[in-house]
């Protein structure tokens, strides 16, 4: 086989399943948004318009946007806060057992979402394991309100999106040659400096790809603001769910999906431009 068709050959697999599960759906949600619907809440494709889009850009649906902007942010810094410290001590002290520890970090993926958001709910309701434990301590003596809030909102997006933090971290850092640290010891740096001079700046590129990695998905979220939150907590996602599964009305949540799209490409184009490709591309991204 000539060594020039190696490459789109081996490629080719990749390139078939993101153009049949990406792009094909993503062309049709595209068309669908453009269209309408008749009383029974069908599809009319035959005068295709931006009228979607008007109805997208509505006032009403700011508060939710702003809302999802928020609780993503929140999450993203909490597993960044979260995920640095753990990625630095697998990759600095796993030793043998990066592997092992690494396949604990991937664990809760073996576990569905849904599953382990109704177990946060187990863990915080006013019975749950988090009030009970106060209450036998004597720490309260009624149970704290946590389900609900903004908090639990934040809790579980940070929780299930931890992993997507850790990973490009650990990596970064992995890939950092211990001899750079050392050298900074040897030149009479504490370990502080030596971690805020060296260690952290090297392992940037990994949490930029982190916040990305982290950020992104956050945004779309909606689960967790549904079963952690209230009726105060509704996220974009919740709108765009709610039009699709609820109201049925499949070209309105095609516009909010396609604008909550481009917002993101376009949040994501500027911090690249801002950081520098370099950096994305070290990091993982």
């Amino acid at each position: 086989m000539p060594n020039r068709l190696r490459g789109p050959i081996v490629v080719l697999p990749a390139v078939v399943w993101l153009l049949i599960f990406f792009l094909v759906p993503l062309a049709l949600i595209g068309v669908v948004s453009l269209g309408d619907r008749d009383e029974l809440g069908r599809i009319l494709l035959d005068k295709l318009s931006l009228k979607n889009y008007e109805q997208a850009f509505n006032p009403d649906y700011l508060p939710t946007l702003f809302t999802a902007l928020r609780y993503a942010t929140l999450s993203t810094i909490a597993g960044l806060l979260i995920g640095y410290p753990i990625a630095y001590w697998i990759a600095r002290y796993g030793g043998r057992r990066k592997a092992l520890l690494l396949l604990l970090v991937l664990l809760p993926f073996w576990t569905s979402w849904l599953i382990r958001t109704y177990a946060w709910m187990i863990i915080l309701r006013d019975n749950g394991v988090v009030n009970s434990f106060l209450q036998a301590t004597g720490v309260t003596q009624e149970p704290i309100i946590l389900l609900g809030t903004d908090f639990a909102v934040v809790l579980g997006m940070t929780y299930g999106f931890l992993p997507f933090a850790i990973l490009p971290i650990y990596v970064a850092i992995d890939r950092l040659d211990p001899n750079l640290v050392g050298a900074a010891r040897d030149l009479y740096a504490s370990g502080r400096t030596a971690f805020l001079h060296v260690t952290l700046p090297l392992s940037m590129p990994g949490v930029i790809a982190a916040t990305l990695l982290t950020f992104i998905p956050a945004m779309g979220d909606y689960d967790n603001a549904e079963l952690l939150g209230n009726p105060e907590t509704t996220m974009i996602g919740n709108v765009i769910q709610n039009q699709f599964l609820t109201q049925n009305n499949y070209p309105t949540a095609s516009a909010l999906s396609f604008l909550l799209m481009a917002g993101i490409l376009i949040a994501v184009a500027v911090y690249a431009r801002l950081l520098g490709t370099d950096e994305l591309t070290a990091g993982g991204v």
